[in-house]
């Protein structure tokens, strides 16, 4: 009994300095002492990597020559380099945010958890395989991270009252999710119009999730909405015809991407909503598509050149570089020379470039509802931070 006593007051010591050394964190870089990440692979830094180390079943982990360009070495990152949840870690001061399936998250924890996974939907996976995917879809749905961000609080901060401080000093980046909700039809040939009445679905489930974390004590979230994927060479590649039609600005696939603003417009009036009804909590909306189409119809102004903006760095050939029978990492891979002048890594993933850019134009730009830079104007002032700590 005694020992039991002994060992309950070291962990309370334990976490209460963790909350002191988390607290004086915050007063190092100013914003956010921590980010509690979700999502799929645009945010995953690790997750499905370590998913595909130990069930089989798990496929295209984003091994080499994905992370060809990281800092070490390939991580699980889906692209050659760093991701928007990289940049972000680096201008806030922050060491790059270890994957959940890490082996050293626990020790990292006070610094966030990322548990974002590739190829995860918003919506549950069953619910999406019951009704329009042929394929198996991993089971890392949105409900599912959360669980695992609930079942791993008592590791990173301890007590209950610990915990909510820690959520609400923490930054929550919402994905980007709810992508793949509709890539799995979109692959399976389902019609863009079919697709349609199930987005009020997906969008009620990201909004369910927000709701579910400002209740644990959230107070700053981030909630992306989605790209431009009628600009995607997977795309232009498997759903583009003579039949449809083509913006001819950017060359992309006009119906798709109608459909990405439909979804957004969908998600940023549930937003106003909860903003209403949540004064003490700021939610930013985090505009992907327009940070990245900006790119599409001025390339030259990024560094991009109009011959390379729709193809693939990474990839078995095609006009863009991408096609259904193999995939970047198959040994019909070729590898451009050079990635930060190709928007698109992989066809359905971006370049470390890309990504910089738009979170720049996120984070220290006018690409975000509220503006990010105004709840956290440090983002703007720090620069090549973290890039040397362990993920």
């Amino acid at each position: 009994m005694l020992r039991r006593k002994n060992m309950q007051m070291l962990i309370r010591l334990f976490a209460g300095f963790l909350v002191v050394s988390w607290s004086s964190r915050l007063n190092v870089n100013g914003c956010f002492p921590s980010i509690i990440s979700f999502g799929d692979s645009l945010a995953d830094t690790g997750n499905r990597k370590q998913l595909a180390s130990i069930y089989p079943d798990v496929k295209f982990p984003c091994i080499p020559p994905y992370g060809q360009d990281f800092i070490r070495e390939s991580t699980g990152r889906c692209s050659n380099g760093r991701l928007i949840i990289d940049f972000l870690s680096e201008s806030l001061g922050l060491p790059l945010i270890p994957s959940y399936f890490s082996n050293n998250w626990n020790h990292d924890a006070m610094v966030g958890v990322n548990y974002a996974v590739g190829g995860a939907t918003a919506m549950d996976s069953s619910f999406i395989q019951a009704r329009w995917s042929e394929h198996s879809t991993i089971n890392a749905s949105l409900g599912v991270q959360l669980a695992w961000f609930k079942h791993s609080l008592s590791s990173i901060c301890g007590s209950t009252s610990n915990c909510r401080n820690f959520i609400g000093r923490s930054l929550i980046l919402m994905g980007e999710i709810g992508g793949n909700d509709y890539n799995h039809p979109l692959s399976e040939g389902i019609p863009v119009d079919e697709i349609e009445p199930y987005v009020p679905l997906v969008i009620d489930t990201i909004i369910s999730a927000v709701n579910e974390l400002i209740e644990m004590g959230a107070r700053t979230l981030v909630v992306p909405g989605n790209f431009p994927i009628g600009c995607f060479p997977s795309s232009l590649t498997t759903l583009g015809s003579d039949n449809d039609e083509y913006d001819p600005v950017t060359g992309c696939l006009t119906k798709l991407n109608e459909f990405s603003i439909y979804h957004n417009k969908m998600l940023q009036t549930k937003l106003d909503e909860l903003r209403e009804l949540n004064g003490n909590v700021t939610i930013i909306y985090a505009d992907y598509y327009n940070a990245l189409l900006q790119i599409y119809r001025s390339p030259h102004e990024y560094g991009f050149t109009s011959e390379r903006i729709l193809k693939a760095c990474c990839g078995c050939g095609g006009p863009f570089n991408y096609n259904t029978t193999g995939r970047c990492g198959d040994a019909c891979t070729t590898v451009c020379e050079e990635p930060d002048t190709y928007v698109s890594w992989d066809g359905v993933h971006l370049t470390e470039e890309a990504y910089r850019l738009i979170s720049k134009s996120i984070f220290q730009g006018s690409y975000s509802t509220p503006e990010f830079y105004s709840v956290c104007p440090t983002s703007t002032s720090q620069t090549g931070v973290g890039l040397s700590s362990s993920i």
